[in-house]
């Protein structure tokens, strides 16, 4: 398998390069915050705590989009068979419960500051980004955000446009140069009925995620994709300005495209129909860890199924100099 350095080598000058972010990117920070067991533990779910915990062990998954999509089945089948009406009903509810909870552990185990992260592994970053055009993720924390922003910092002149202007800050989109694109939104996206607006930090000083809080307090969620099929999260994005304009900036690309941190879920299907609609000519795929393993194995399959007919190379993934320069 090919290194990060290989791969990037390969691709030709001056052609359109771009990198779709997923939760290896994260997690590549810090593997013990940005995973789905630790924000299990952190999750909150009321009265319904015993039975949703219980359908966790039972399934032997920390995944919660894995439990949402059993959720779902469950109840297609009781409807097609006529069950309890009120039974179906908690089932729903259970799923409203699921994705609540989801969005609020991730905000309460979040690095409350940029700060958080040092000066070092935002350079590094940065540098790795300056490599693109064109910027997508799939993930909901602030890592990017707040690593696109520091342009105190190497490369030097180096800033990216995520497509809002003006105060309070507000998307536009249409008419900017945006490269920055938040797939499945993030926390500090959210919608008003004026406007797809984002936080900032406030000239008194409040972090973005202790806002983030304040806002799940009244009730007030981020934008956030967490349907549990990708026929539902394309739904979802359809139906939201950001987040379709976003997905139609995928199908516009050119060129390479590197995929980092992404084990190829099939609920990402619509991201991969997308990437088959471009004009991309070819893919990098990491791959992090023994690709003999059955996990990799599976992995690669999956890109191979969901990209059939696209040019397709794995790279190693730790030889990515994400956090860290390699």
């Amino acid at each position: 398998m090919i290194t990060y350095s290989e791969a990037i080598q390969s691709v030709p000058p001056y052609q359109m390069t771009s990198i779709l972010l997923a939760n290896g990117f994260s997690q590549a920070w810090d593997h013990n915050i940005f995973n789905y067991k630790y924000l299990l533990q952190a999750a909150n779910f009321g009265d319904r705590a015993p039975q949703i915990q219980e359908l966790f062990k039972k399934l032997k998954t920390y995944d919660f989009e894995k439990v949402m999509k059993r959720l779902v089945s469950t109840q297609l089948v009781l409807e097609i068979y006529g069950a309890d009406p009120q039974l179906i009903e908690t089932v729903k509810q259970d799923q409203e419960i699921l994705k609540s909870a989801l969005i609020s552990a991730i905000s309460n185990t979040h690095p409350k500051l940029p700060s958080n992260v040092t000066n070092d592994q935002y350079t590094s970053v940065r540098k790795l980004l300056s490599r693109f055009n064109q910027i997508f993720t799939l993930n909901y924390d602030l890592l990017l955000y707040w690593s696109k922003n520091k342009n105190d910092l190497p490369p030097e002149n180096y800033s990216t446009d995520d497509g809002f202007r003006g105060f309070p800050t507000h998307w536009q989109g249409y008419g900017t140069d945006q490269e920055v694109h938040f797939l499945h939104g993030g926390l500090h996206i959210y919608d008003t009925v004026s406007g797809i607006r984002k936080h900032k930090c406030t000239e008194d000083g409040v972090p973005i995620i202790d806002q983030v809080r304040q806002n799940l307090e009244q009730g007030k969620f981020p934008l956030f994709v967490a349907e549990p099929t990708h026929e539902k999260k394309r739904a979802r994005i359809e139906h939201n300005p950001y987040l379709n304009y976003c997905l139609r900036q995928l199908r516009a690309l050119t060129g390479t495209l590197f995929i980092y941190g992404h084990s190829i879920a099939d609920n990402d299907s619509h991201i991969f129909e997308e990437i088959k609609k471009s004009h991309i000519t070819k893919i990098f795929i990491s791959i992090y860890g023994d690709m003999d393993s059955k996990e990799n194995r599976a992995t690669m399959m999956r890109a191979r199924n969901q990209l059939f007919g696209m040019d397709i190379e794995f790279f190693q993934a730790e030889t990515t100099p994400v956090w860290a320069a390699i």
